[in-house]
């Protein structure tokens, strides 16, 4: 129910992100909420991050693939130095004495009677008749042996052909599946990495938006400063006209008045570069005029260190990189092992088309292979070596990573109780300088008081109203830091929605 609930509020957010920023010139009053789903859905940084998780994912179905066989078409056109030759004539050499001596001076008999009339009288032929029969008959095959091609042609020295070819991996020592694995880790970290992209975007729009909300609220100050400036400089006039001040305490209203104004002027413009800042981090132009709807805020009670420790260590994307940097040493290991054993292949071609290829090569062909490498110089030894090295380093790098992410979170937690102590002291400042400033003002209508104790008064008061501020400020961009590195940007929107808040404005 809990999650419905929070799937359908970022829904309703996100429509409404959406209406806000497509009022174009309009200055709409945009909460941080709104600010930080439009820019979820317009920041490069995460559309990069997305892009690259297409990328790996497209490497782990390209991975996935080498399980399948390779199919493909081969051709070749060979020019050799001289034709393939099979020369026979000393086999007919050895064999024509034979045939000469037989068909001349061999004596034969019992040829069978080769007339069915007479073969019941005489089956066999007298012997001078199976002498001569067999005679010619060997001197007949002797001369076609004679007259037969004994220097046979195997192979013209120029030919080609076209081939069908199939080779399919049956093991390979878990080349294939190690293959696999890592791309399947490059994929998760892809992921990791956008996930870390978002927490670093939180921070900063944190940083940018409520420092447009502490620019603006900055102006607001300069502006109280500017009307005690103008009320005082009116009341010096006065006050030197009925000849009850110097004309010197007049002068220095005049400056007092003049400073406060160029004060307001650069505010304005600090104001004005921090609202470019917060545009490019929404990815929304310079023509949509924003204005913070969300205060500056802090929160009565916090959790303390160790439960945002237990949740970063859970969720933080930095170390579970770590741990996909572990699972990708350990791959890294296997696939070294892997050469240590043998590699076996069925392998498949079929003579599509071919010209003056010798006859004797078959149509098609296929089989199975074998490579087993026995021996590589020490080199499969010390890669492996390598691998476990790599792994050792992984797990102290991970712990190394673990304990600067506790310390981190143990100083950000302290800033925040620094910020909320400051704000407990200013706020015993600010009444103070308050009560200062009323009496400096009745001092200087009674004559009591110069200007630039009044001035001095003023200013003070600004100051600890710009301290109040600054210190809100830093309270809220250390917190959305803390619950990035706990690998919770999310519990930031929580915070400013919780009943634990407290607003500030001038």
């Amino acid at each position: 129910m809990k999650q419905i609930h929070t799937i359908l509020l970022f829904l309703l957010l996100f429509l409404n992100s959406n209406w806000v920023f497509s009022q174009g010139q309009k200055a709409m009053p945009v909460t941080f909420s709104e600010a930080y789903l439009q820019m979820l859905q317009n920041s490069h940084v995460l559309k990069q991050a997305n892009f690259e998780m297409n990328e790996k994912e497209a490497g782990r179905k390209a991975a996935f693939g080498l399980h399948a066989p390779h199919v493909f078409v081969s051709a070749n056109a060979i020019q050799m130095a001289d034709p393939l030759t099979l020369d026979l004539t000393p086999v007919r050499d050895a064999i024509n004495p034979l045939y000469e001596v037989l068909g001349n001076y061999g004596n034969f008999s019992g040829v069978p009677n080769p007339d069915p009339n007479t073969s019941g009288v005489m089956p066999t032929l007298p012997d001078n008749i199976s002498t001569k029969v067999l005679r010619e008959k060997i001197q007949e095959g002797q001369r076609k042996m004679n007259a037969a091609e004994w220097d046979k042609m195997i192979q013209e020295k120029q030919f080609a052909s076209v081939n069908a070819n199939i080779v399919w991996p049956l093991y390979t020592g878990g080349k294939i599946n190690a293959a696999n694995k890592a791309s399947q880790i490059y994929e998760e970290e892809a992921a990791l990495m956008k996930e870390q992209k978002q927490g670093e975007l939180l921070s900063e729009l944190a940083a940018r938006y409520y420092g447009l909300v502490l620019a603006e609220q900055a102006c607001k100050v300069r502006e109280q400063v500017v009307e005690a400036m103008k009320k005082h400089l009116f009341d010096s006039q006065k006050l030197s006209e009925q000849g009850q001040i110097a004309k010197v305490e007049y002068l220095h209203a005049q400056v007092a008045c003049s400073d406060s104004e160029r004060e307001m002027k650069k505010a304005n413009r600090e104001a004005n570069i921090v609202k470019r800042a917060l545009q490019n981090t929404l990815a929304v132009g310079d023509s949509s005029d924003l204005t913070p709807a969300s205060r500056l805020f802090i929160l009565k009670n916090i959790e303390d260190e160790n439960f945002f420790i237990a949740m970063a260590l859970r969720n933080n994307p930095q170390l579970q990189q770590v741990d996909s940097k572990r699972e990708l040493a350990a791959t890294g290991v296997k696939l070294e092992k892997s050469n240590y054993l043998p590699m076996l292949a069925f392998t498949a071609t079929y003579d599509m088309a071919n010209k003056d290829l010798s006859p004797y090569i078959p149509d098609w062909l296929v089989g199975v292979g074998l490579k087993w490498s026995l021996f590589e110089g020490n080199s499969r030894y010390h890669k492996l070596q390598e691998a476990k090295f790599k792994k050792e380093q992984v797990e102290q790098a991970g712990l190394k990573a673990e304990e600067d992410i506790k310390t981190m979170i143990r100083k950000l937690h302290q800033q925040l109780g620094i910020q909320v102590e400051q704000l407990d002291e200013l706020d015993k400042m600010l009444e103070f300088a308050k009560s200062y400033v009323d009496s400096r003002e009745k001092s200087f209508r009674e004559g009591l008081s110069t200007s630039t104790e009044l001035v001095d008064a003023n200013l003070l008061l600004a100051k600890v109203k710009m301290d109040r501020l600054q210190a809100m400020y830093n309270y809220d961009v250390t917190l959305a830091t803390l619950v990035q590195v706990c690998g919770s940007p999310d519990l930031f929107l929580e915070y400013q929605t919780s009943n634990q808040v407290i607003t500030e404005s001038i």
